[in-house]
């Protein structure tokens, strides 16, 4: 669980979580990994970078991965950047690192 613990910060409404995103990945994966330079989880998605479609299908697989509503999911900063910020509303530190970790296995 300490794994990622840095990347996961508990907020008032959920948590904010830090994210590393390679856009175009032969295949999508969270987590996939973490940087330790960034503190942030690794997060690969088939979709490209162009209009969108990449930000909308972190979503997707962050709302997957976390058991919640894809409008719980809101990417806060780095709309445009690879390094990303991201509210999920409704879930607890602890219950994120935990889904994170089974994820991860």
């Amino acid at each position: 669980m300490d794994t990622y613990a840095d990347a996961v910060i508990e907020t008032l409404h959920g948590v904010t979580i830090t994210l590393d995103v390679t856009a175009g990945a032969k295949r999508s994966a969270f987590p996939a990994g973490y940087n330790e330079w960034r503190k942030s989880i690794k997060c690969q998605i088939t979709a490209p970078a162009v209009g969108g479609k990449a930000n909308r299908a972190i979503s997707d697989l962050l709302a997957e991965t976390f058991g919640v509503p894809r409008t719980s999911v809101e990417i806060i900063t780095g709309h445009t950047s690879s390094q990303k910020a991201v509210a999920i509303a409704g879930i607890s530190r602890s219950h994120a690192l935990a889904r994170l970790c089974a994820a991860g296995t």
